[in-house]
Formats: C-alpha cells, structure tokens, sequence
C-alpha cells in the first residue's frame, strides 16, 4: 500500500463483469480530473493462444486436465507482483496488452490472441487501476492483495457467471456453447483455488443476484437484466461507507448484515458512484498531501 502511489484492484472470475467496474472508475477519473495507470490481468497471462492451447494438450497428456488461465502455471504472478510493488514505490512499471478479438487486434498493432511488447507505464499517473482475474492473489510465494490500497470483487453468483461468460464467449468471441462448457469444467479446481478466496482479501464485494430462474445456465437464452436483478455489497470495513447516505439516495435499498447493503440491480452504476468517489478522492487527497 503507499500514499503516494495508490493502486485499485479490481478482480474477479472470467465473465463476471469487471469490465463495467472498470468503466465506472474510468468515468470517475475523468470527471475527477485524474490520471490514471491501466492494467489489463489479461496481459499476464503466460501464454499467447496458440501456446495455451498446446499447455493444455501437454498437461492433458501427463493427466492433468485441469489446467486453465485461472491457475499459478498458466500467469505470471511473480511479474505481476513486481509491477504492483513498484508502482507503489515509485509510480512505474512495465504492463502489456492482449488481443482478444480482430477489433483489438487492428488497435494494437497485433495477431489476434498475442500480445504486445511489453511497455513502461505512463509516468506521473495518480492511481493505478488493475482489473483482471488475480488482482487480490495470496499464494505461498506472492501476496498481490498485500499492495493495493482499495481491492474490489466482482462476484455474481455462479450460474449468473456461467450465463454471461457463454454468452460473451459465443456473441463476442465465437466459440460454441460446448467449448465454453469444457473450459468452465477444466477451470473449476483453480477457480476454488485461485480465484474465491480473493473474495477474503478485498475491501469491497459486488454480488448480483438474478431474480428470474437460472437454474440451467447451459440452456439460458438471455442474461438476466440489472432490474431483473439484486445487488448485495458487502464492505469488510463498515465504517468507510455511510449507509444511511446510501440508502437514502437509492430507493428500495436495505442493509441485510451491518456489513451489507442490497440494491436494486438497475441503480449498481448509481451506487457505484456514490461509493467510489469519496474513496478515490481520499486516495488522490492522500497522495497529494504525501508528495
């Protein structure tokens, strides 16, 4: 953690959501006039496609069929702790993009599913803002939850999770239904490993809780919508949010812990706002009295 150098930590599971967390911040900063550092998990992933795909094969072959994006093998933990170290010690490091799709394969200058150089952060950034898969990691050899001044979690509940990946995987990147099914399955063992005990480590949880049925999330022709749906945030430290504030300005609201508060889904953008914005001038406010 550092005064100076402030780093946002936004993780969760693949198909979760945390894209939109991070357009959240995006508008806070450029309404609050800040600049900020973006890391993309994707970019430390170990292997390009065409090498995961062969890493796979080859764990298979030895009896592993577990292995996934999700686990310590396939990332670069060792890498991605260095860059939050020493963003928090001097505001620098080095990051890399990954292309996804043909669209940010044509923005970056890449082959689809590779990635770029790696590349210095911007300097005289004011915050750091990280979203992926390991953001808040705690294994025997890192603690990436150790550096980061604000830790987020993007939690939807399970099926919810396997409903928005299938479909992001098919309408976005065009695989099958069965494909995405196989990689949920093969990736289950490092998701308990790996990716929900992060959930103890961050400050914050966001948890959307479809209202509609979603008990085959295999055969599920839509995505719940934000009003078909709940949000529960939980804080692990209470006192860093006015509940009563919260509950006043977004309607049909409640706390259901006194650690909790659940929301109507349609207002999570609202809430979002209300709860970021304090938190990221007070980072901002802090390093600037500490610079």
């Amino acid at each position: 953690m550092s005064a100076k150098y402030p780093i946002i930590s936004v993780t969760g599971s693949s198909g979760s959501g945390t894209t939109s967390i991070y357009e959240t911040f995006a508008q806070i900063f450029r309404r609050e006039d800040v600049s900020s550092a973006y890391v993309q998990g994707d970019a430390f992933h170990r292997f390009d496609r065409e090498e995961m795909h062969k890493a796979i094969a080859e764990a298979a072959s030895k009896g592993n069929t577990n292995y996934s994006h999700f686990g310590a093998d396939a990332n670069l933990f060792d890498e991605l702790e260095t860059l939050f170290r020493e963003y928090a010690t001097s505001g620098t490091g080095r990051t890399r993009y990954y292309a996804h799709d043909d669209d940010e394969a044509e923005r970056f200058g890449v082959a689809s599913g590779t990635f770029t150089p790696w590349m210095s952060l911007d300097t005289d950034t004011d915050v750091m803002l990280y979203e992926g898969l390991h953001g808040a990691v705690v294994t025997d050899e890192v603690n990436i939850a150790q550096h980061a001044d604000l830790k987020i979690g993007i939690v939807p509940v399970l099926n919810l999770e396997w409903i928005q990946k299938l479909h992001r995987d098919r309408d976005l990147r065009g695989y099958s239904t069965e494909d995405t099914t196989q990689t949920i399955l093969r990736r289950m063992p490092d998701y308990v490993k790996y990716i929900c005990p992060q959930f103890s480590e961050t400050d914050i949880n966001f948890q959307r809780v479809p209202m509609v049925d979603t008990s085959n999330p295999f055969t599920a022709r839509w995505i719940p919508t934000p009003d078909e749906s709940m949000v529960v945030i939980r804080f692990k430290n209470p006192r860093q949010i006015d509940f009563n504030y919260v509950l006043r300005m977004i309607h049909d609201s409640f706390m259901s812990r006194a650690n909790s508060i659940v929301i109507p889904g349609g207002k999570l953008d609202l809430a979002m706002q209300l709860i970021f914005t304090p938190m990221v001038m007070q980072l901002v406010e802090r390093r600037r009295r500490a610079m």
